[in-house]
């Protein structure tokens, strides 16, 4: 299914066009959403869930063939928490096993959490498994540009709901979006009382977000964020 407008996001699962680049992929149960945006023959995938419903998600993009002549891979992590990184090792597997080359990509500070497999801050064990160390190929920091293809995607770092806390902004001269993460959704704000959370720092991150121009947001969790403005404008008044 396709979009043009805001409007016409449907409220069923996934999948969903986002054009020119997008599909995105609802979140099952404690999962986050998971997104794909393809260029060439480059694919950018955004969070991975926990891993539990990994082959839902890949049944679907082998089956309306977003990964048709895909050769290399990002599995880029908007922060720590193990509903949005537990399935980057099965989905690498998953790929590599179609011959298609795969790396990690995240926030310098969220790739050492995962490098260290620190559970006191992934949360793993919330959803009765165990952290492992985790290879990051590519550390970012604020300001940095993810090149997938002939798109250029810039990362925000966002502190606030984790330390690691990044959004990735995409302006192809089209359509602007933004991936939020747990940073920001459509009407509240990821949490700030777990291990790294900060609440000012939460708000300093949305007062940042407010300066771009955003035509869809595409949160970790529920729905697409709509009036981009009048959504953070409206969460600052009570934070």
């Amino acid at each position: 299914m396709k979009i043009s407008s805001i409007e016409e996001f449907p409220r069923e699962l996934v999948p969903v066009e986002v054009p020119p680049h997008t599909v995105m992929l609802r979140g099952i149960g404690w999962d986050s959403n998971v997104y794909l945006v393809r260029s060439g023959e480059d694919a950018l995938i955004i969070d991975t869930g926990t891993g539990v419903n990994w082959h839902a998600y890949a049944q679907i993009w082998e089956r309306e063939g977003h990964l048709t002549g895909i050769r290399r891979a990002v599995i880029f992590n908007t922060h720590e928490h193990f509903d949005h990184v537990g399935g980057n090792y099965v989905l690498k597997n998953w790929l590599e096993e179609k011959g298609i080359e795969v790396f990690f990509a995240a926030h310098e500070t969220t790739a050492e959490v995962l490098e260290r497999g620190d559970d006191y801050v992934i949360l793993a064990y919330a959803y009765g498994r165990k952290s492992k160390p985790q290879k990051v190929d590519i550390h970012m920091k604020e300001g940095d540009r993810l090149r997938i293809g002939s798109l250029e995607l810039e990362l925000i770092h966002t502190p606030g709901h984790t330390a690691g806390s990044s959004c990735l902004y995409l302006d192809d001269g089209e359509t602007r979006i933004m991936f939020t993460g747990d940073t920001l959704f459509n009407g509240t704000v990821g949490r700030t009382d777990l291990p790294t959370g900060n609440g000012w720092k939460l708000q300093k991150s949305l007062e940042r977000l407010l300066k771009y121009d955003v035509d869809f947001g595409l949160p970790g969790h529920g729905w697409v964020i709509k009036e981009w403005e009048e959504n953070i404008n409206g969460l600052l008044g009570w934070l």
